[in-house]
Formats: C-alpha cells, structure tokens, sequence
C-alpha cells in the first residue's frame, strides 16, 4: 500500500510539475516539514500512531493547522497536539527568525514610502498583501530584542584569536542614500569554539568608529586576546592599538597578496603568488625571510612598488610565525569572515536599499544569530592540549611584536 501511495504521489508530483512549478516545490516542502512534525510527535510519545508501547509517556489529541511564510509561498501545517504534556517542535524556530526579519524589513520600506516596484513585487510573494503599520511594528519589536540581546550579551570566555572586518550595505537617510559600514568581530575560544562575537553599524571606517566598536567588545567582557587578524584599514590598526596595546596584528595574508599582485606586471603575478605561498607555509620565520628576500632580488627591477609593499609589510603579515604550527593556518587570514560577509550580502540582496539604519541592524542582526547558531552546532577547530600550553609560553612573544608595531605606529 505504502508503495502504492509512493507512485501516487510521484505523478501527483510530475502533474504539478509541468504545470505549477511553484506550487510543485511548495507542495513537496510542506509534505516534507508535515513528515517532519508527525516524526517529532512519535519520537516524544515514545510511540507510532496506533502503536501499543512500554516506552509511550503520552498519547494523540488530534492536530491543529498553523501557516508558515517561506520564500516559495505559504505553507499550511498539520501540528500534532498531545494530551498532556505539549508538542514542541523546532520546525518554526528554524524559520521564524529571518523570515520574519525579511518581511518586516521590507513591509517597513513599504510603510516609509520607499519601496521599488521590486520589493512591493517581493513582498506580495513573500506576504499575500502589504502588512498593516501595526503588524510591522510588532514585528519589528519582537526581532529589535532578539537582536539586541545577542549585541550586549556578556563575553565571559577567553577568545584568544579574534578576527574583525567591515561591509557596506546602501541605507536611505536624509532623503538621501548612504553606505553604511557593518562591523563584525568573530572570536575563537580555547577549545576552538568559533563565535560571532559582535556586530555593529557605523556612518563609515575609521580610527573612531573602530575604536569605539573595540571598546564595545571589551567592555562586554572581551578578554584573553592573544592576536587580532584583519585587513589593513588603518582605523583598525590604530584601534587595536589603542584598546587592546598588548595584543599584535596579524594582516590578512590573503588581502597581502592581492595588494602586491595588484602592482604587478600580469606576466609575473603567478610566479609571485606561488612565492607568496611558499613564504607564508615555511616552517620558521628565518626561511620566510630568505624566501621573501629572493622575491624581492628577482623582481625588484620589474615590479618596484609591489617589492617595497612585500618589504614593508612583511613583519605584520608574518605576526602568526609565534603561534604553534598546527594554528597557524587558522588565523593567518581573515577568509572565514570574508566569506560570512558574502553570506550577509546575499541574504540582503532582497532588499537593495535598507529604510534607516535599524532596518538594517534588524536583518543582519537575524542573520548573524543564526550563522552563531550553525557556528555552535558545527564549527570548531581541535586544538591540542600542548598546542594550548605553546600558545600560552608565546604570549610574552606575542606582546613584545604588539610593542614594536606600536613604536612603528608612532614613528
């Protein structure tokens, strides 16, 4: 019979198909969430419908339809109900969040005036109707708390790799449309948990907002930095300076090398990156020296600026050198937070030019408590115990280059 209802539904599927392709997907999504809840239901009574079990704590009360707004439409749900202790289930949790970011983000355009025929477009796919002044406000309330809380809550362990970068998104203020920049820090704990550790918007980069956005993390508890790891915007150099004086930059070794292929004649760039490579792998900071040295005489004459950039820049790109080797790798480049960026772009993409300033910190602000959800769940580099106790004999290290970048600083 179950192979039978198989077949069924499989025509069913090709029917709608290549008819309502939309409708098609939605269908299969809300078979496949209802599957979902009937599993979740089971797993909680201790036993399948109908089921005589030893391990059954409960039994069935019927179910109840509840909706659930996705990017392909609206869903209806057969939620389980039980006798005496309540479903729970993470299915809506798993999309309340940022879908309720986007519709409220982009209904509050709506509200404001703002919108394109795009968005109004998006929003009737998203919500059947443009939500009233009142449904958006609730939202917005509900998402502003949520998202504050992640911004201020304590940072009571020690992190000590972090990693901080900056990306613009299009904001309307004045009547006018302004880049705003959206600072984030992601942290690394001792047992190689990683964690977004802040976030924040900002009028643009510079030696302030930097420093205030550091000091923010610090006063919420940051603590037991070891190494900083960024691009080389100068409001971040000087802020780490200035908040965290013990603490060494590490630049990017990514961005590093596109600084220096950029000044370089096409013919060479592959030959130079390889170099590059090869510098940033040796084992000791005596053999990056000698390889970057044999750079510098082969090139010298054909790429004079992109020589005096790997020069001048080669102690701080080399700052990880200190680290145990098994680390290195990890936090030699800011890659990891270039790609949540990415990731932060697309999710706002829907929405091109955010209304003010809070719209924006609401939708990223949904985004990033949910990568730090995946983050938890997912994420996390092993660290050795001996690679720890390395970690911690280089600190004196560690503090002696933050010195001397500083005495450079001032100079």
């Amino acid at each position: 019979m179950a192979q039978i209802n198989l077949i069924l539904n499989q025509e069913e599927m090709q029917e709608l198909l290549s008819k309502d392709r939309d409708g098609a997907f939605r269908k299969l999504l809300e078979s496949s969430l209802n599957g979902i809840l009937k599993a979740e239901s089971a797993q909680q009574l201790g036993a399948e419908r109908y089921e005589r079990s030893e391990e059954r704590t409960d039994s069935r009360n019927g179910t109840r339809e509840r909706r659930l707004q996705t990017r392909i439409g609206k869903l209806t749900l057969e939620v389980p109900r039980h006798r005496n202790v309540p479903f729970k289930t993470l299915v809506f949790d798993n999309y309340k969040r940022s879908e309720a970011a986007l519709i409220a983000t982009m209904a509050e355009m709506s509200v404001n005036g703002v919108s394109t025929r795009k968005v109004k477009n998006v929003m009737e796919t998203l919500c059947g109707a443009t939500p009233s002044k009142s449904a958006v406000s609730e939202a917005c309330k509900e998402l502003d708390k949520a998202v504050e809380a992640f911004r201020n809550r304590p940072l009571t362990d020690e992190y000590p790799f972090v990693m901080v970068d900056a990306t613009y998104f299009k904001v309307r203020e004045e009547q006018r449309i302004k880049g705003k920049a959206m600072m984030v820090a992601i942290g690394t704990d001792r047992e190689g948990r990683r964690e977004i550790l802040g976030f924040g918007v900002y009028a643009s980069e510079s030696r302030e907002t930097w420093k205030e956005f550091l000091e923010m993390l610090k006063k919420r508890g940051l603590h037991g930095v070891k190494m900083i790891t960024s691009d080389a915007h100068e409001g971040i150099i000087h802020a780490v300076g200035k908040v965290f004086p013990e603490v060494p930059w590490q630049r990017c070794q990514t961005h590093f090398s596109r600084n220096i292929l950029d000044k370089v004649p096409k013919k060479y760039q592959a030959d130079i990156h390889n170099r590059l490579l090869r510098m940033y792998n040796c084992s000791t900071i005596e053999e990056a020296r000698k390889v970057r040295d044999e750079i510098i005489e082969e090139y010298h004459d054909v790429a004079e600026k992109a020589m005096e950039c790997l020069d001048d820049g080669f102690d701080s790109v080399m700052t990880v050198m200190v680290l145990p080797v098994s680390m290195r790798r990890f936090f030699r480049t800011s890659n990891h937070l270039e790609r949540l960026n990415r990731e932060l772009k697309r999710r706002s993409g829907v929405i091109g030019i955010f209304s003010n300033a809070a719209s924006l910190a609401r939708l990223i602000g949904s985004v990033l408590i949910e990568q730090n959800e995946l983050y938890t769940a997912h994420s996390r580099t092993n660290f050795q115990r001996e690679d720890i106790e390395k970690l911690d004999v280089a600190t004196a290290d560690l503090r002696e280059i933050a010195r001397t970048q500083q005495s450079l600083l001032v100079a």
